[in-house]
């Protein structure tokens, strides 16, 4: 059988989808091996547009997605690469000169070694007569490049000494290892960590039984990896088993941002399931020594209770990288000390920190009292209520995390206890006052309620919405129409914002002064009374700063209608669009709006308690109140995902030309990447004042996509600011901008950040990939007919009408 074997493959080659070779044979540049359900690939490739050429492995699927490169460091020059398997099961990689390029440099041997490329993704050196599946002398896995494959160990061997971790790629076009890298870092209690270079950029954190402290995402029991994380005398790893055919990676890439990826069956391209680091709190150390940072926090650091500012002077200017000192008297055993509990932490760095995970939690207080050095404690195993870690000194890089049901146990000396009893004290004799005060505000409500009431001007104040299911989601202000009408002084023209994709829009005054903005559904339009609830529950339940406020809604007789908070100075496209009053936004007006409409967008798909998909985000769409702080609005087509859904189709597509996605438009399917495509559009659009679909150029047909890929590759490219920002444009900042609106652009969903990803690159100096081909970059009929009103259009594509809304 193994001589039919070796005749098979001379006869066909190694590009016959054969998954394994024998000793004295090769695989030369052309030849592959391809595992045995057809899910990898083993061959020469060249990265990118480079001409250097590598061994490695990728998804048979998606040719482009590289796994894993044997010779990172040193690069074959032409196509005369060839793999050879020695008598002792050696992998060696040599040139067209037989010089070794790379080499597997196995110290020990087998009698019958084969050569073998598993579907897991592991390419193996194994006896031949060895049925155990994990007898290999040799194996890919154990020298991980930037990816992270389910079945993979990441962590450290403590008897071999050998280390697993993740290292970016220089660039696109070359492997070799780059300056970011993800490990578990074993000293004290192992945690996972994100450097740059030597230095930490981004912590993880701790495993607590049930997920990393830092990124509890990465936990036990999910849909498609089931995570575990392994501890023992001699070794530590995290790694993903996976749980069912869907196929998926963690990566590091060349910004500093782990990822994780899941390839769609559907469309054979990556989607992104979760990203870190988040936002500047995930920033290491960002607030110092014994402080704690949180995103949604008027002050972003905060010093833990008993301790205050070591440099008030730096504190006072946002600098807090000294962080804070305890306050008057140190911890002193003689006198005895408590314990003051938080809950929902981000543990901190437990690289200084000691454990013990059979001692319980009653145990693990009274040691750290025992010992005057120690300044907290918490369990190391949340799930079993057991195990210990202490920590001596300093409490580093810690956070608010609410998903994060975990207590800290911070010591306190005697008297800062006193305090806070003393402070208890004052609290419930000022909350007494408080709650008086609450009754009298109350009262004062409840007169005034009933006397607008009276006055016609709402129905049954603040009562409570019902949603379509029944089920009671929220309270809202539900207005009666003539106090609606009354307002807008009857609809009248004069009041009329503007046309919005499902009716017009209404500015308004209520009888107490208020200003609203009235978007009053059209009878005509696409959006029912489905898609109107689904609006109206989707803003009722966001709150941030850049999303527009909605105050209430109407529904009577055949009027459906939604009530926000006015924004005077209308919408972005007002300005942006308009000779004259561009000018009015100078460059940094226009990355303050950039830089919100991100937060805003980020909140949406990760920070808000459901993932959202937004569907329609447009210049139109984005509102400014008066100090000009951009707001998202227009939820009608926006999309609940589940907490394990990251992309629909859907066979009826809306949205707006010039903003929607390849794979949307086309195939109906959308995720958080389309909204990041629309979002780089949006940038795109601020930089050079110029609308994507009808832009137009004497040398060419392009949009304006294609038009910044031009001058992009071109070397032109503040070309594309020219005449936006005049004298006060930075030209670094503005090519980054373009730079981070090019990247969202790209061809493939895969190939875009994710918003997390971009706030980042907004607001820091990090290296960025080079962008790939724009999606539409293809030369248009300059005469094809288009609307003037910048709404939504209707046509047929692939069969899909692009006009109304799929609703859930």
């Amino acid at each position: 059988m193994f001589l039919v074997y070796y005749f098979l493959f001379f006869v066909f080659g190694a590009s016959n989808a054969l998954d394994t070779i024998a000793p004295n044979q090769s695989i030369k540049d052309g030849q592959t091996l391809v595992s045995a359900r057809g899910i990898f690939e083993l061959g020469f490739f060249n990265p990118g547009n480079s001409s250097k050429r590598y061994l490695g492995i990728w998804y048979k699927k998606d040719t482009q997605t590289v796994a894993w490169v044997a010779n990172r460091v040193t690069s074959l020059s032409d196509l005369s690469g060839i793999l050879n398997v020695t008598d002792q099961g050696n992998l060696v990689l040599l040139d067209g000169k037989d010089r070794v390029i790379w080499s597997s440099n196995i110290s020990g041997s087998m009698r019958y070694p084969v050569l073998q490329l598993l579907d897991s993704g592991n390419l193996v050196v194994k006896d031949r007569n060895d049925s155990h599946p994990e007898n290999f002398l040799w194996q890919s896995f154990d020298h991980p490049c930037d990816t992270l494959l389910p079945g993979m160990k990441l962590g450290r061997n403590f008897k071999t000494r050998m280390d697993r971790f993740l290292s970016s790629w220089k660039s696109t076009e070359d492997p070799a290892p780059g300056q970011f890298s993800v490990w578990i870092d074993s000293n004290g209690f192992p945690q996972l960590v994100l450097r740059e270079g030597a230095a930490i950029q981004y912590r993880a954190g701790s495993w607590n039984g049930v997920g990393f402290t830092g990124t509890p995402a990465l936990k036990p029991n999910d849909p498609v990896c089931d995570f575990k994380f392994v501890l023992n005398e001699n070794e530590v790893y995290y790694k993903c088993d996976p749980t069912n055919s869907l196929v998926s990676r963690l990566w590091v890439n060349q910004t500093g941002s782990i990822e994780r990826l899941i390839l769609s069956s559907q469309r054979k391209t990556w989607l992104h399931a979760y990203s870190a680091p988040v936002d500047q709190c995930d920033n290491y150390s960002l607030c110092g020594a014994n402080a704690r940072c949180e995103t949604n926090s008027s002050r972003v650091c905060s010093c833990l209770e008993g301790f205050v500012p070591k440099s008030p002077e730096g504190w006072s200017l946002s600098n807090w990288t000294e962080g804070c000192v305890r306050r008057g008297s140190p911890l002193d055993c003689k006198n005895g000390n408590e314990f003051k509990i938080y809950a929902g932490f981000k543990l901190p760095d437990t690289s200084n920190s000691w454990f013990n995970t059979s001692m319980s939690v009653e145990e693990c207080r009274e040691m750290c009292l025992r010992n005057c050095s120690c300044t907290a404690s918490a369990n190391s195993d949340i799930s079993k209520k057991s195990g210990c870690l202490l920590w001596f000194g300093d409490l580093v890089d810690m956070r608010l995390r609410t998903d994060v049901q975990q207590d800290l146990f911070i010591r306190m000396v005697n008297s800062e206890q006193d305090r806070t009893d003393k402070s208890r004290e004052v609290g419930i004799i000022v909350g007494s006052v408080g709650l008086m005060a609450i009754l009298m505000v109350g009262l004062i409500l409840f007169i005034r309620k009933k006397k607008l009431k009276k006055q016609g001007m709402l129905n049954s104040n603040y009562k409570k919405y019902k949603t379509g299911d029944g089920k009671e989601d929220m309270e809202l202000w539900v207005f009666d129409i003539a106090s609606i009408a009354k307002a807008t002084d009857n609809f009248s023209s004069n009041n009329k914002l503007g046309q919005g994709g499902f009716g017009p829009v209404y500015k308004g005054t209520l009888q107490e002064g208020q200003e609203i903005a009235v978007k009053r559904l059209s009878k005509s339009s696409g959006q029912g009374i489905e898609e109107f609830k689904n609006e109206v529950t989707l803003i009722a339940k966001l709150q941030h700063r850049n999303l527009v406020k909605l105050l209430g809604c109407c529904i009577q007789e055949d009027e459906n209608m939604l009530i926000y908070e006015y924004m005077p100075n209308k919408s972005l496209d007002f300005f942006i669009f308009d000779q004259t009053r561009s000018k009015l936004l100078d460059w940094l007006k226009r990355i303050h709006i950039i830089g919100g409409i991100a937060r805003g967008m980020l909140y949406l798909h990760q920070d808000s308690r459901m993932r959202i998909i937004h569907r329609d985000l447009k210049a139109s769409n984005v509102l400014l109140d008066n100090d000009m702080n951009p707001k998202i609005s227009d939820f009608g087509m926006a999309r609940i995902f589940g907490g394990d859904e990251i992309e629909a189709n859907t066979n009826k597509v809306v949205g707006t030309y010039g903003y929607m996605s390849p794979e949307y438009a086309i195939d109906g399917v959308f995720s958080m990447k389309s909204d990041v495509f629309s979002f780089g559009v949006l940038v795109l659009e601020i930089v050079s004042g110029k609308k994507n679909r009808g832009f137009s150029h004497p040398d060419h047909y392009h949009n304006l996509l294609g038009h910044a890929w031009i001058l992009w590759k071109e070397e032109r490219r503040l070309e594309l600011a020219v005449d936006t920002l005049g004298e006060s444009r930075p030209p670094p900042e503005v090519l980054r901008y373009i730079h981070v609106g090019l990247l969202c652009v790209q061809q493939r969903p895969e190939d875009r950040p994710s918003m997390s990803s971009v706030v980042l690159m907004l607001g820091s100096e990090c290296s960025l990939p080079d962008p790939k081909q724009p999606g539409f970059f293809s030369e248009r009929n300059l005469f094809e007919p288009e609307s003037s009103s910048g709404n939504t259009h209707s046509c047929t594509t692939n069969e899909l009408t692009l006009s109304t809304l799929e609703a859930r």
